[in-house]
């Protein structure tokens, strides 16, 4: 998992300031992000990551910090690998 933190923190790193972001902040508190960043988002991670983002998992307690996001890929990963057997 703290390899696809270090991703997310990379990319994030692109957008804002990562230096005093802890895993758990919030990224789409005000003066964070915007809609742009957010489909920036599901973009980086659909090919960075490797993963299918369906509509139902549009939830911003998936996307709304490091730490999220790093769950939502491991879980979507097992998904994945649990679905092909």
């Amino acid at each position: 998992m703290e390899v696809k933190k270090a991703k997310i923190r990379s990319f994030l790193s692109r957008f804002f300031n990562t230096e005093s972001l802890r895993d758990d902040d919030d990224i789409f508190q005000p003066g964070f992000s915007n809609l742009m960043f957010a489909m920036q988002l599901i973009a980086f991670i659909e090919k960075e990551l490797g993963l299918v983002v369906e509509d139902e998992d549009l939830d911003i307690e998936n996307f709304n910090s490091v730490n999220a996001l790093a769950r939502f890929a491991e879980q979507e990963a097992v998904g994945a690998v649990n679905s092909a057997h």
